[in-house]
């Protein structure tokens, strides 16, 4: 068993971007430094952290002198190169461990994890070349969607393919990346889980919110999501099921599709989770606090949820609203300090309070 870590350690976090922000928050309040390698200046976490290291990711030495000014390793995205995590390998712990990162950054490895575990996924084929998706449509059918097996996220590296005839087109966007083609899933609604695990293995997950996107882009979550007492019950099994194959310490979103068949796996994600953000106004533990507390070997919170609430994100032009937000009583505003609004841009959230349990 890991001693917890002690007031005053340091917490580094690899990748600057809100949720490295928010999380850096989150150790603050429980006495913890943080320190957040980032090669962008001037980035949503570096504001609020105790430290930043910025510097490329190709800089070794600089990896191993961030690695001597923390305690224990995180991160807040999975597209962290491999090159970097093998110079931080076995200086300091790495919290989620790599074997999560090795799974969530290739789309095929993730579909074949979850199949081997007995989930259900969508009906999916690798791609590795031209030839191969011809097959794959004539096995899959259409409508179905191309997508690159690594680098995608908020709907890039994707493309529809509505009949075959749409399939070089869709290849063509995939501009020679290896890619994976998964069928069309009917479902009513998506949900999410965000599921923590200790490094005692203890596991707690906070409800499942419903969320509803916008161009490839979540737009908002809502709990509690409209799910039966057994598709919940399912959706926490599956979860912890997940958080276990992995040997997994942290916070994981877990993003599911509610079927008539029951509850299809789409994709996991091994951090903390845009659909989790609505836990900071709905629980006494946010999922921030409880990955702090995972990865410094505290004891988990308790997630349970005492008000129901719609998280909205802000994107590009939606921060026209702030002020008229900032006046409503029931919402809870955080913005990430980013300077530059663009379309399409994640720039801060707020937190709808419906009602208190």
């Amino acid at each position: 068993m890991t001693d917890p870590l002690p007031q005053g350690a340091v917490i580094g976090i690899l990748g600057g971007g809100q949720l490295g922000r928010m999380l850096s928050v989150a150790a603050s309040r429980l006495g913890f430094k943080t320190c957040v390698f980032e090669p962008g200046g001037d980035c949503p976490a570096s504001h609020v952290s105790n430290y930043h290291f910025q510097k490329p990711y190709e800089d070794e030495d600089a990896l191993r002198q961030f690695a001597e000014a923390v305690d224990v390793i995180t991160y807040e995205f999975e597209n962290i190169p491999t090159s970097a995590l093998d110079v931080l390998d076995g200086l300091k712990p790495i919290r989620p461990g790599r074997e999560a990162l090795r799974v969530s950054q290739d789309r095929l490895t993730e579909k074949d994890f979850l199949t081997n575990l007995g989930l259900k996924t969508a009906p999916y084929a690798d791609i590795p070349h031209a030839a191969n998706l011809k097959a794959a449509l004539d096995t899959i059918g259409t409508p179905a969607i191309l997508k690159t097996r690594r680098f995608g996220y908020d709907g890039k590296g994707q493309a529809r393919i509505m009949q075959a005839s749409y399939a070089d087109a869709a290849l063509s966007d995939m501009s020679g990346a290896p890619a994976i083609l998964e069928g069309f899933i009917d479902f009513s609604h998506e949900v999410s889980v965000i599921g923590a695990r200790g490094v005692d293995g203890q596991v707690a997950c906070f409800d499942p919110g419903e969320n509803v996107h916008e161009g490839g882009i979540l737009r908002t979550t809502t709990v509690p999501a409209i799910l039966s007492t057994a598709q919940r019950t399912d959706a926490f099994l599956l979860t912890g099921q997940i958080l276990n194959a992995l040997d997994y310490v942290g916070v994981m979103g877990v993003e599911l599709f509610v079927t008539p068949q029951g509850l299809i796996v789409n994709e996991i994600a091994p951090r903390v989770h845009n659909s989790g953000h609505w836990t900071q106004q709905g629980c006494s533990v946010d999922q921030f606090e409880q990955h702090i507390r995972a990865v410094a070997g505290w004891p988990l919170g308790d997630g349970s949820r005492y008000a129901d609430v719609v998280m909205e994100n802000l994107i590009g032009d939606d921060m026209e609203k702030v002020p008229e937000l900032a006046r409503d009583p029931n919402v809870s505003v955080h913005l990430y300090g980013k300077a530059e609004v663009k379309a399409g841009r994640k720039m801060g959230h707020v937190n709808w309070i419906i009602h208190p349990n």
